[in-house]
């Protein structure tokens, strides 16, 4: 099975492309430096193409990470996979940028894995997960993120343990500025995830034909952009206004 991979949520994007009869299964890898995905997408899909040997017709599926991160990047990754599905008739695969990088931390035995990105404005990307299983994901202030994880029983590695010793939960990041700012949370830093880290998550869902839909998928972007946070405050402004002319 031929499937491609594309990741453009981060600072830095990432494309891969994967054959699950070979060993091992990514064919062929390349970065997006610099937010560059926008100008480079489409021409690095079509190098590994070439590079793996491998035409778009022969493809079995395409999975992109839908957010959340930039906006803009989000977007371009997300159009670009819907039009390849839409054009070539292939199952898309839609998956959370907080899902991939929480299985990044490996099996978790029951314990609660927080994962955590920054998402500006003192504000986190934040997700929980247990065993792979998604239990919420959501735009979380400091003091929310404190509020949700809980606990005072820390260790150096990262971990939570209950009253029995057991791990009870696992903060991790991938951004040495969130690492600072929930210091005492003891996170772990981890590597960022790139596409290459979508493959397993991608074959559970294949496997149990799980797919979304091009026509109505959407970005995953746990919080609204500039333009609708200030749309709000300009139709309160205009209701009202409307409100107080007064009558011909």
């Amino acid at each position: 099975m031929k499937i491609l991979m594309i990741d453009t949520c981060g600072a830095t994007g990432s494309v891969a492309l994967a054959d699950t009869d070979c060993e091992p299964a990514i064919l062929a890898a390349a970065s997006l430096p610099g937010r560059t995905a926008s100008e480079r997408l489409v021409g690095t899909i079509k190098d590994l193409m070439v590079q793996s040997g491998i035409s778009l017709g022969s493809l079995n599926a395409v999975v992109v990470v839908h957010g959340p991160g930039s906006f803009t990047g989000v977007r371009v990754g997300l159009s670009a996979a819907k039009g390849l599905c839409e054009a070539l008739g292939l199952p898309l695969i839609a998956i959370s940028r907080l899902a991939v990088f929480a299985h990044l931390a490996g099996p978790s035995g029951g314990a609660s894995v927080y994962a955590l990105l920054d998402a500006g404005r003192g504000e986190f990307y934040f997700g929980e997960y247990v065993d792979g299983t998604c239990h919420r994901e959501g735009l979380f202030s400091h003091d929310e993120v404190r509020a949700a994880i809980g606990g005072s029983m820390t260790d150096v590695l990262g971990s939570f343990r209950n009253p029995a010793g057991g791990l009870a939960r696992v903060v991790i990041t991938c951004e040495s500025s969130v690492a600072e700012s929930v210091a005492d949370l003891f996170p772990q830093l981890l590597g960022e995830p790139t596409a290459e880290d979508v493959l397993p998550l991608a074959l559970y869902r294949i496997r149990a034909e799980d797919f979304d839909d091009p026509a109505t998928l959407d970005a995953n972007y746990l919080r609204r952009t500039d333009a609708e946070i200030f749309a709000k405050p300009r139709l309160a402004a205009a209701i009202e206004h409307q409100a107080v002319r007064p009558a011909r």
